[in-house]
């Protein structure tokens, strides 16, 4: 499975004047925690909310201030040409949350940690899903009294 499957797009993408109110309204109707910082084509960083809280407000910004002045540079990501095997790889080494998914330098989609965790919980549900039908055929009842005496006789 490469990381295409799982990841979200398009990703939220913000210029670098993009001020923080603006920001923070993106990611507010795109209901994500995170807008990555696009210039000419290219990954500049990435802000998620807690930079626009704690880099941000917290420092006593102006809302006008541009998106560039709270973000990351620093931006771990993963390659558009991936398996999803690397993406979790990536994710326990860098401790990150986000992964912007990248087609040589440009930015074509995001991969979170929730992504991977619907997918791990669909994979259990397609092992669990045989178990459970097994269970639904012949499904567990009260004892009957003639269960009963059967276990009374083999103690």
């Amino acid at each position: 499975m490469k990381v295409t499957d799982a990841m979200s797009a398009p990703a939220v993408v913000v210029s670098p004047r993009t001020s923080l109110a603006e920001a923070a309204r993106r990611m507010e109707e795109c209901a994500v925690g995170s807008v990555l910082v696009v210039e000419g084509g290219s990954l500049r960083g990435i802000a998620t909310d807690r930079d626009l809280v704690t880099r941000g407000l917290g420092r006593g910004l102006d809302t006008q201030t541009p998106i560039e002045a709270v973000m990351s540079p620093a931006v771990v990501s993963v390659s558009v040409t991936d398996d999803i095997h690397v993406a979790y790889r990536t994710f326990r080494r860098s401790g990150v949350r986000r992964l912007p998914v990248l087609d040589e330098r440009r930015v074509v989609g995001m991969l979170t940690v929730d992504d991977l965790l619907l997918d791990v919980f669909q994979r259990v549900a397609d092992l669990l899903g045989p178990v459970a039908w097994s269970i639904l055929e012949e499904p567990p009842g009260p004892p009957t009294a003639e269960a009963r005496a059967k276990a009374r006789e083999s103690t």
